[in-house]
């Protein structure tokens, strides 16, 4: 839904958008969207099945739970799914909370330098140390995680770490790790697993459980809908019912408690109840869990096989525009890459690139540091200095603070040859008329790039003041 949507840009023409903003969100599957419309005719509360509503709701919302086990391969007997709320951060702050409290003799994590803020500041607030995994490197490009590297770290501190959080695939260069390798390894030093899944779910397929070889199993995945073509839905949490069994909830209050005393109460004693306290967000566990069952249906292995091609043929079309730096390992044959490309034209500041595609090319991307701040500059630097002659090393971290960012292209199942053709073909218009486009932009107080000339207030295109107006006159 949404990709049909036009605006006029700064040439006064009016066309569609291409949309290549899906890491930071996807846009919504329609057919999830009519699922939940028709919902809405017998929406009630769960917990109940004496009248018609409330049976629908609950049995409805137990078979979500049951389509995201099945679609991650996470065998029921040994795992559980729950939702949470604020996508993919809240339930990884959850469960650092929960192997801290299981572990609490263990005091250090581990995470790759690659992670998104959501699965490296919630490790470092409920953890007394964090220690970070280095990255493979080709020719001085960062590929995936270093599993030798991972192995020598949990050699080195055994005993100590209580667990592993690594992304499946980064948000910023789409590289993809090898997870269910890194469990074995974790595994063999009594360390724990978690999957950062955000960027994972809608684009490749994964199996938590690996019965030819268990030590492979991944202890915990956390995802979110707003990522799986599902805007507003809940985060997703899917882990072993052992671990979470070991403590209290973290979370207390209606329904996940059979009975409640004067003085205390007494908690369910199965799942996933008693880790969804309150009235859950219905409406979008059900839409992601039929978003989920699309995805299946379609197929994950072809789904990947497709978007790995688009990447490829963008990677080696992008390659040839002068003067643009493709961040991370570009060679796919080298290092597996799904979804997403960041880069940067040389002499041309980021926020101005984003700028100029979305004026002039109704190109969306997203640009900056994608809550990604120790990855990007660690790639970046090397440009930073580049620019600069004879800095001074006190001077290096004002530069980045005031250079850092990069432009991110993303792509979805919805995503095109004709859309990658067009984001190129800007790329190069762009990178041939430097001169040209800055001419044509100043920056705010704020440092954003603003047009000098083309304005155009977002009432003119959407308010919802304006559509209730028209809704109820």
């Amino acid at each position: 839904m949404g990709l049909d949507t036009e605006y006029t840009l700064a040439t006064g023409a009016t066309t569609r958008r291409i949309y290549f903003d899906s890491a930071a969100t996807t846009l919504m599957m329609k057919a999830a969207h009519d699922v939940v419309e028709r919902f809405y005719d017998h929406y009630a509360n769960t917990h109940s099945i004496l009248h018609f509503g409330a049976r629908i709701s609950t049995k409805e919302y137990a078979w979500a739970h049951e389509r995201i086990l099945s679609f991650l391969g996470a065998d029921p007997e040994y795992y559980t799914c729950f939702f949470t709320g604020s996508g993919t951060t809240a339930g990884i702050n959850r469960l650092a909370r929960v192997f801290r409290d299981i572990r609490p003799e263990k005091e250090v994590a581990a995470v790759s330098i690659m992670e998104h803020h959501s699965n490296d500041l919630p490790h470092r607030k409920h953890m007394k140390e964090v220690v970070h995994i280095p990255l493979k490197q080709h020719n001085g490009s960062p590929g995936c995680v270093c599993l030798d590297s991972l192995e020598a770290i949990l050699k080195e501190r055994e005993g100590q770490i209580n667990y592993v959080a690594m992304t499946g695939v980064s948000n910023v260069t789409g590289i993809i790790n090898p997870i269910n390798e890194a469990a074995e390894i974790c595994h063999k030093y009594d360390a724990l697993f978690l999957v950062d899944g955000a960027q994972l779910a809608a684009h490749i397929p994964l199996g938590m459980t690996v019965p030819e070889n268990p030590l492979q199993n991944i202890d915990a995945l956390v995802f979110s809908g707003h990522k799986t073509y599902v805007p507003g839905s809940p985060g997703v949490v899917v882990a072993r019912k052992e671990l979470l069994s070991q403590i209290e909830p973290e979370e207390v209050g209606g329904g996940m408690v059979d009975d409640v005393f004067e003085d205390t109460y007494q908690i369910k004693d199965y799942f996933p109840d008693r880790e969804e306290a309150g009235t859950p967000n219905i409406p979008g566990a059900i839409g992601l869990a039929a978003a989920i069952d699309i995805l299946d249906r379609i197929g994950m292995t072809f789904l990947m096989q497709e978007e790995e091609a688009l990447i490829a043929t963008a990677l080696e079309k992008m390659k040839t525009i002068p003067d643009l730096t493709i961040y991370g390992e570009p060679d796919p044959d080298v290092c597996q890459r799904t979804a997403t490309i960041s880069f940067n034209i040389k002499g041309m500041d980021h926020g101005l690139v984003a700028a100029i595609l979305n004026d002039y090319f109704n190109v969306s991307v997203r640009n900056e540091c994608f809550c990604a701040h120790p990855y990007v500059k660690e790639m970046i630097m090397d440009d930073l200095l580049d620019m600069v002659d004879d800095i001074e090393m006190e001077d290096i971290e004002s530069i980045y603070h005031l250079k850092r960012g990069m432009v991110r292209a993303s792509i979805a199942m919805y995503t095109t040859e004709e859309d990658v053709e067009a984001l190129v073909v800007a790329l190069k218009d762009i990178s041939s008329r430097k001169d040209y486009y800055k001419s044509r932009y100043h920056t705010d107080e704020r440092n954003e790039y603003i047009h000098n000339s083309f304005q155009i207030e977002h009432t003119q295109q959407f308010s919802i003041e304006n559509c209730i107006e028209q809704l109820i006159s």
